[in-house]
Parts: structure tokens; sequence; C-alpha cells
């Protein structure tokens, strides 16, 4: 999860349209339709899920990264077919949990929801620098510790939130010995952490934000990244792909990721759908 962009360009308030819709279906590997953006109602699921499905996001993975939201999530992945979920504490969420006296319950609550069998992740979990300042980086990284090891046990995948944080969350992942299948969403680094990443074996997950036309950077670390190792995701309601960024996101608009993808890679869509798709579920599980 990641706070609404702050930009001159913002087109909060728009509706995108529908893209053209991808020749083989795909997921939606991270999104949160447990939130709503200031100002606007909560997305209808069944209509974000049919809305995904018919251009060809037949499934998706919805986390829920506080208590409500993971409380939300195991409700709607009963619901919905198309739906494996997530839940974890965020890390901008812990030291608030950490203040008040009510992070141990907390654990225990993320850990008894994880066991349900249609949540196949742990997270998202990790590290944010540029929201919690000193005060909060401990019970960061002890609470980026404990759900690595939740992850461990449970066999579930890790999802991983890095924020300003790259070279403290590949340490702890060292460190703590990274689960076998870790993922880190919304990718945010250079190329050389993304070469490295995939040497480890971990799964990066791109969202739009490799569209915008600022991230040369981002799109550098796309090229070099093995397309075995690359999942796609929307991060909704944030992080809108161009030519709508600002706007509310929702899984339907994954296709422009892909297609901004392909372009990069320099390979046909349909073979880069055929493996995002293999790959989730490689990842995940069947739905």
């Amino acid at each position: 999860m990641t706070p609404p962009e702050t930009s001159s360009r913002s087109g909060h308030g728009r509706v995108p349209t529908a893209p053209d819709p991808l020749p083989i279906p795909v997921v939606d590997n991270h999104t949160h339709l447990d939130i709503a953006r200031d100002g606007e109602d909560a997305p209808d699921v069944a209509a974000a899920v049919a809305a995904a499905a018919a251009v060809g996001v037949d499934r998706m993975v919805q986390i829920g990264c506080d208590l409500p939201g993971a409380r939300f999530t195991v409700d709607v992945i009963d619901q919905h077919p198309a739906m494996l979920g997530g839940v974890a504490l965020h890390p901008n969420e812990v030291p608030r949990l950490a203040e008040r006296g009510e992070l141990a319950a907390a654990y225990a609550e993320i850990e008894e929801l994880a066991a349900h069998p249609r949540v196949r992740v742990i997270g998202e979990t990790g590290l944010d620098y540029y929201r919690t300042g000193p005060e909060g980086v401990g019970v960061q990284q002890d609470s980026f510790r404990w759900h690595i090891d939740l992850a461990k046990r449970t066999g579930r995948a890790l999802q991983i939130h890095d924020r300003d944080a790259h070279d403290d969350v590949l340490r702890i992942l060292a460190e703590e010995g990274a689960p076998e299948t870790t993922v880190l969403h919304c990718f945010s680094g250079d190329m050389a952490m993304a070469r490295e990443c995939a040497e480890r074996g971990y799964y990066l997950s791109f969202a739009g934000t490799v569209t915008f036309k600022n991230a040369k950077g981002l799109r550098d670390a796309l090229a070099v990244t093995p397309l075995d190792r690359l999942l796609v995701e929307t991060d909704a309601p944030y992080l809108t792909p161009a030519p709508w960024r600002g706007a509310t996101n929702a899984p339907y608009l994954v296709p422009l990721t892909v297609r901004a993808m392909a372009g990069v890679l320099g390979v046909a869509v349909p073979t880069l759908c055929q493996s995002l798709s293999d790959t989730s579920e490689a990842v995940y599980g069947p739905w």
C-alpha cells in the first residue's frame, strides 16, 4: 500500500475508461479493495472483480495490511473465487499499535487469520522510512522479522513493502533467511537491486509506477529482471498507470501496466501474459 500521490497533474475524481482486453488472462498480484480514497465510496467488490475479468485480469490477491483490512480480506476471499488473500501489519501501522500497547494482540490475530486456506500471503510487511521517523525504525524492523518467521512457519509467500529502506530490507532478509517464496511488492529499486533480488530468487512485482514518465530508473530495473521472476499489480486504489496517473486505480487497469512492461522487455504481450499467469500460480498456488 502506498499513500495517494501528490501531483499537479492529479486526476483524482476521474474514472478511467477500460483498456483493451489482454489476450491471455493475468493476475493482479496486489490490490486493496478494502480501501476507499478520500471522498469516495468503498469499492464494490463484485463490480471490481467483474470489470477486471472483462479485460483479462481474472484473478487477484487482496491484501489486508491492518486488522480491519485483514478481517475484510478473510471474509471477501470466501465470497469470490477470483480472489486469494494476504494479511499482515503494514510497517506504518506497527508503531501506532506498539504505542497503544496493542501489538502483541494484533500479531496473535494476524496469525489466526493467516491460517485460512485461501490466505496465501503474509504481507504486506517490511520497512517504510518515508513516513516513520527514527523512533519507529526499531519496532518496524522487529515486526518485519516477526512476519518473515510467520511466512516460513505457515508456508505462505511473503510480500514486502520497501519504501526508502532498500539496504535494510535486503540485510534483514539475509539475516533471517528469506521464505522460500519472497515478493518485493511495488518494486522501487534500481538495476543493481533488481539483479541482486533475482540472484537471491526473489520475485519483483511492478505497479503502475513503471509507466510514469519520470521512472526511467524503474524501467531499467525491469529490463534486467528475468521473465520468470516478474509479477504485476495495481496497489489499488493508488499508483494508477499512465495515462490516468492521479485517478483512482482498480484491477481492471492492469492491462496498461502489462503492455508497458512488454514494451520495456521487448517481448510480445501474449508471451508476457502467459509468463505472469504461470508465475503467479507458482507463487500462490491455484485459485
